[in-house]
Order: C-alpha cells, then sequence, then structure tokens
C-alpha cells in the first residue's frame, strides 16, 4: 500500500517520459490551473479533470502501486504512455499536497480500476491454463524444440559458409557489395528461426559506410559471429553455463530458472531502445540487501512504450527470479509487495579502473557483451578535447564516455549536477567507454539519513 505522505519527485516523475517531448509538455501541465477534481488515495491511485481544447476535460487517472509499474489511463487521443496529462498530473501530486489531496475516487475513476483487477485475474486464469497445456504434451514441445535446433543448425552453417566466402574475396568486397548483401543474410536467418544471429548480421551491414577504422570493425564483429555460430555447432561440448548464454544470443526464448530471491530492489535506471519492429524497455535494479544487480526486460510493439514502468530512485520490495546463462544478468520480476517509495540508499560503487576489470571479467563468461553495468562513485564529469570523461576524483585514471552519451542532453544535467564536485553515476561500461544512466550528487558530510534524489540521465 501506498502511503498518502510518500510522494516522488519531479525527477522521478519525469524518468517515466517517454520522449523529451512529452517532458516538456508535462511540465507545463504540472500547475493546479487546468486541474480540477483532483485526488489521490492511500492505495496509491491519483486522478484529476485536465482542460483541454474541447467541451469536456481530459480524465486522468494513474495506479501509482501496480504490480508492473504506475498504469495510466487518459481520454486524451494521445498514443503516448504515459501521455502529457498524466506527466503533469504526476509532477502535480508530487509537488503540491494541497493540490492533490486524500479522498474517494469518482465513478469513472473506480469503474477503470476495477476493470484493471478483473482484466489481470482473466490474464492469470489463461497463463495457468497455458502453463497446464504445455506441460500436458511435454513430448510435443520437446519435437518443436529439435526442429528448431535443426533449423538454427542449417542456418548457422550456411552463415559460416557466407563468412568464409566473404574473407576468401576480401574485406573490400563487403562496401562494393552495399547492405543489400547483408539483409538477404539476415533474412535467411530470420527463416532458420535465429533472430539473435539476424540481428547481428544487420549491425554487420552498417559497418563498411560507417566512418574511419571500418575494417577493423568490420573484422572484429565477424569474428564475434564467427564465434557464436561455432558455439551453437558445439554447444554440446560447452558447460552448460556458456551453453545457455549461446542459446540466449542465438534468440531462443528461455524462461527464469532461479529461486526467487525476495529483496528491497532499487530501480537503478530505466530507458528503451527502438527499431522498426519494437521497442525494448531495460531496466535495472539493485538488491539493497543481496547486493545483487539485475536487469528487467520489457517490449512494445514498435511506436508503443512498453508496458513494465518503475521510477528511477525508487526502492520496492519484490520477488525477482534469474534466467540461465554465465554472467547473465536478466531477471524476472515476480511478485511485489510493496509500492516504490523513497529511499536513502545508493548502490555501492567502484574506480573507473575496477569499472573496466569488471568488464573485462564479464567477458570471460559471455565474448558478446557490449557493456556491464557499475555505479562509479567520487567522479568528475570532464571535457577531453572534443570529448568527455569521468575523471576519478583521487586518481588519474579516467573512463572516455560513448558516443551515444555525448550526444544526449543527459550529459549536460549530468555536468550541472556535479559542478565540478565529484558524484556517483550509474552506468553501462564497454569497449565503445561508459554511458551514465543516472546520478546521485555529492552527499553533504556527516548528512547520514539524507535521501540523494536520483537524476535520470537518459
Amino acid at each position: 500500500m501506498t502511503q498518502q505522505g510518500v510522494r516522488w519527485t519531479a525527477e522521478q516523475v519525469l524518468a517515466l517520459a517517454p520522449d523529451a517531448a512529452s517532458r516538456k509538455a508535462g511540465s507545463k501541465l504540472a500547475a493546479a490551473g487546468p486541474w480540477s477534481g483532483a485526488g489521490s488515495s492511500y492505495e496509491g491511485t491519483v486522478w484529476g479533470l485536465c482542460k483541454g481544447s474541447g467541451s469536456k476535460p481530459y480524465q486522468t487517472i494513474i495506479d501509482v502501486a501496480d504490480s508492473t509499474g504506475p498504469a495510466y489511463k487518459c481520454s486524451c487521443p494521445s498514443r503516448k504512455f504515459p501521455c502529457k496529462h498524466a506527466l503533469g498530473l504526476l509532477l502535480l501530486w508530487a509537488g503540491d499536497d494541497a493540490a492533490v489531496p486524500a479522498g474517494q475516487a469518482p465513478d469513472w475513476a473506480q469503474q477503470w480500476l476495477a476493470g484493471r483487477r478483473t482484466r489481470a485475474a482473466e490474464r492469470t486464469t489463461r497463463t495457468d491454463a497455458a502453463s497446464g497445456a504445455t506441460s500436458a504434451d511435454p513430448e510435443a514441445a520437446r519435437r518443436r524444440a529439435e526442429r528448431r535446433a535443426d533449423r538454427i543448425t542449417a542456418g548457422a552453417a550456411e552463415l559460416e559458409q557466407r563468412l568464409t566466402d566473404l574473407f576468401r574475396g576480401g574485406l573490400a568486397a563487403a562496401e562494393q557489395a552495399g547492405y543489400g548483401l547483408w539483409e538477404e543474410t539476415a533474412a535467411r536467418m530470420v527463416d532458420a528461426q535465429a533472430p539473435g544471429l539476424a540481428a547481428r548480421v544487420r549491425e554487420l551491414g552498417a559497418i563498411p559506410g560507417s566512418g574511419p577504422g571500418r575494417p577493423v570493425r568490420l573484422l572484429e564483429e565477424c569474428a564475434l559471429l564467427h564465434l557464436l555460430d561455432q558455439g551453437w555447432l558445439r554447444r554440446d561440448r560447452l558447460p552448460e553455463g556458456l551453453a545457455a548464454t549461446v542459446r540466449s544470443r542465438i534468440g531462443l526464448p528461455g524462461s527464469p530458472d532461479g529461486p526467487p530471491v525476495r529483496d528491497r530492489w532499487l530501480t537503478l535506471a530505466q530507458y528503451d531502445t527502438s527499431d522498426s519492429r519494437l521497442t525494448t524497455r531495460r531496466v535495472w535494479l539493485h538488491g539493497i540487501e543481496s547486493g545483487r544487480t539485475a536487469l528487467l526486460l520489457s517490449y512494445g510493439a514498435a511506436g508503443r512504450a512498453p508496458e513494465l514502468s518503475l521510477p528511477v530512485g525508487l526502492a520496492f520490495e519484490a520477488e525477482v527470479s534469474a534466467y540461465p546463462g554465465a554472467g547473465q544478468l536478466r531477471a524476472a520480476l515476480g511478485e511485489r509487495f510493496t509500492a516504490p517509495e523513497p529511499t536513502a540508499v545508493r548502490p555501492p560503487g567502484t574506480t573507473p579502473s575496477e569499472a573496466a576489470a569488471r568488464y573485462g571479467a564479464a567477458l570471460r563468461d559471455d565474448p558478446w557483451l557490449d557493456s556491464h553495468p557499475v555505479t562509479l562513485t567520487r567522479v568528475i564529469p570532464a571535457p577531453d578535447g572534443d570529448s568527455w570523461q569521468l575523471a576519478d576524483a583521487d586518481g588519474d585514471l579516467a573512463l572516455p564516455l560513448t558516443p551515444f552519451a555525448r550526444s544526449r542532453p543527459g550529459l549536460w544535467r549530468l555536468v550541472a549536477l556535479s559542478g565540478g564536485v565529484p558524484v556517483t553515476v550509474f552506468g553501462e561500461c564497454g569497449h565503445q567507454g561508459f554511458t551514465p544512466l543516472t546520478a546521485w550528487a555529492a552527499e553533504p558530510e556527516g548528512a547520514r539519513e539524507a535521501i540523494g534524489q536520483a537524476v535520470a540521465l537518459c
């Protein structure tokens, strides 16, 4: 149950925005003027009527304590989730107790909440029924898995031959062939039911025109693709953990098989990546008691935000189960026992040199790993020629920022937060550098109980 007195910060609300435009539009609605009938309940529901361009106000309601993160409903025509009205109402709720007082939800809000509970119960029933149907015929499931494995093996063998032909003709031929060669190869991997191979092949197609150093990058990526191919073709000779990692990288669906870990989980970061087919949301969690780091993945169709949404910097009690694979941090969110609440806890950090060492160690378990999550303490963002880096305040080493990080407005939020003073930064450390995702300002000296507000940078 959400306590009425525990409200989020503006930063935590804005971290839910699907894009910069929504963040800006929602901030404009964070005042009492456009709102009427606003209220909130001890169960974690916030509602209100927002005046729009039409004769009827927009009905906006948010279930803050939903088990998969905040859930939203607004009568406006926007397809963004959350829309600007939901963001504005949450910002108003976070900043002004008087503007969103405790009370009884109106009928239209109660009807939506009742409908959500009914649909949740129906989904649980369908899931249980599907699980029963699957387990009822394990032999059929085994035959389907074998047929798919045979298709993937044939696709991997074909890909090995194509790589051989590429190297026989020389890497220069890849630029002359153009993107069509790689797209056709990727389509063949899709036919082989190996989406992981298809994705890596498409990435190869973008390298020939990517500027200086492209032959080296093409050679490196071809080597990793060859390694993944060989891993699949020789999977029966691999340790079980590495074999599970290969299956995951190939694109075979897996299920969490680790025992549920009940803990208070701090949401470290949340961000989306999109292509023409899918929007993928990555949510990083830190187990306050267990010290574990977990990655939640959620998906939405192109142009639609994934359903899972957790406010950055808040902590909640829940069960999390790990997926199989050596060095894999992906997990599934199970039952939640509390709503997200502010916490004074920050993740334990390390130095830039240790962060690079941790990424190197993670590569032993997963050679295809692009980056590894890590928290840096006492670092200062500093310019480095045309680039930026996070410098160790107590040493002479630094981590360069990735090109992606340098192009995002979050860099300037980080610089403003620091102001030349050491900060704590959570992000992903990889072969291209460090991507900061969340930051905490320096704690006041001697302030043990101070709640450090997390600043989302992505």
